[in-house]
């Protein structure tokens, strides 16, 4: 590389985030780009001229692996919707201006669905004005649901989570006797995709039966049909865990957290924010069947954990990252780096770039044959399909029995 590099990270965080960063970082220095800068809080923090020499924070190796255990993001991050360009070609102006002047050869952003939309409004904005810098979209969301991708880094380490946090939660939930039950609720993050939901049944195995139903997105919840099926359950068994997803909607639209409480944050994206699924379906058993309930939000938990990291998500974070600077390097833009497996068993996973055009903006949900007939859980297929994915430890560098991370740019 002749000139250099900037990476930001967009979107929610995730365990894996980190290790991409490191990837980009460690392929741009050794493909000879000068300067490898980082954007503080995404586009966004561009659009400010906030941004740090990378090289003045990851001063070694150890800083370098200590990163890639450090859950979040370490650049900071933002939910930040650049405008079509002819509404606002001053904005894209600007953008430009702070580029060039940094003699930016590559643009990497690390980020899912919404993050990608940026890639390709910055790339046909340079194919419009001749402008040299080139834009790679580096795949990252817990969410599984980037279209044209196998799946993302940092849904391997968030499912990892949640089959384990599910494991325990049903461990814990046979301890005391209720004369009438116990049925607990756990609400799992996803919008419109299961794919997390469904790592809920990760938790089934020799040891532990997994949860007892488990409800997806992609299918609509009828509440008196789940209602019946709890009282069914604790007609059989003292306690009854269920995994939901927080964005289970109604026949009429509705999501069922909004039957309990009124949903009024939107973000820039036109997303609502999804909260209280489970505290309104744990308040419904509790008033109709009279047990005891619990709701447990998993929450931002899921995809900060990273003390229960996969090794595999950990490393194809690094792959794709590395992936991404060396597309740019060879003449790609208007890209994204994707996975593509190509073996379960022993599984085998290599990268490719695909047009970031197909990609922005589009949701790749379970598909429905991965979910049973009556839509209460996830096929064998779906649990085949996550488990490589999961396999093998990060182990933490410890100081004073809690994890170190790397200390974030101020």
């Amino acid at each position: 590389m002749k000139g250099n590099v900037i990476v930001g990270q967009s979107g929610g965080p995730t365990a894996a985030i980190n290790s991409s960063l490191a990837g980009v970082y460690r392929t741009a220095k050794d493909r000879g780009a000068k300067k490898v800068y980082g954007m503080r809080y995404g586009i966004q923090g561009l659009l400010e001229e906030q941004y740090i020499d990378l090289s003045e924070h990851i001063t070694n190796e150890l800083d370098s692996e200590i990163l890639r255990r450090t859950p979040a993001a370490y650049l900071g991050s933002c939910r930040y919707k650049l405008p079509e360009i002819h509404e606002d070609m001053a904005l894209y102006e600007k953008i430009f201006e702070i580029l060039n002047r940094l003699e930016i050869e590559a643009f990497i952003y690390i980020g899912g669905n919404d993050s990608m939309d940026t890639i390709k409004k910055l790339s046909d904005y340079a194919i419009i004005t001749g402008q040299p810098t080139r834009f790679i979209g580096c795949p990252k969301t817990i969410d599984n649901d980037l279209a044209l991708t196998d799946h993302t880094p940092g849904f391997g380490s968030a499912a990892k989570y949640i089959g384990t946090s599910v494991k325990e939660i049903i461990c814990d939930s046979f301890c005391l006797k209720y004369n009438k039950g116990l049925v607990t609720i756990v609400e799992i993050m996803g919008r419109n995709a299961g794919w997390l939901t469904g790592a809920a049944a990760l938790a089934k195995g020799e040891d532990c039966e997994g949860p007892d139903l488990i409800y997806l997105p992609e299918l609509t919840f009828d509440v008196e049909k789940f209602m019946e099926k709890i009282k069914q359950l604790l007609l059989k068994k003292s306690s009854v865990v269920v995994a939901v997803s927080e964005g289970i909607k109604l026949e009429d639209g509705r999501y069922v957290c909004e039957l309990g409480a009124n949903v009024d944050f939107v973000d820039a994206f036109g997303h609502k924010q999804l909260t209280g699924t489970a505290s309104y379906l744990a308040s419904r058993v509790a008033s109709e069947l009279g047990c005891k309930t619990r709701a447990i939000e998993l929450s931002t938990l899921q995809r900060a954990a990273s003390h229960c990291a996969s090794r595999v998500d950990i490393l194809e974070a690094y792959q794709v990252g590395g992936a991404a600077v060396k597309a740019a390097d060879e003449g790609d833009s208007g890209k994204m780096v994707v996975l593509e497996r190509r073996s379960d068993d022993p599984y085998q996973c290599g990268t490719e770039v695909k047009d970031v055009h197909k990609i922005a903006n589009d949701e790749k949900v379970v598909p429905r044959a991965w979910v049973n007939k009556e839509g209460t859980y996830v096929t064998d297929e779906f649990v085949t399909y996550v488990k490589p994915l999961i396999q093998g430890d990060v182990a933490p560098v410890m100081v004073d029995g809690i994890p170190r991370h790397l200390n974030r740019p101020r």
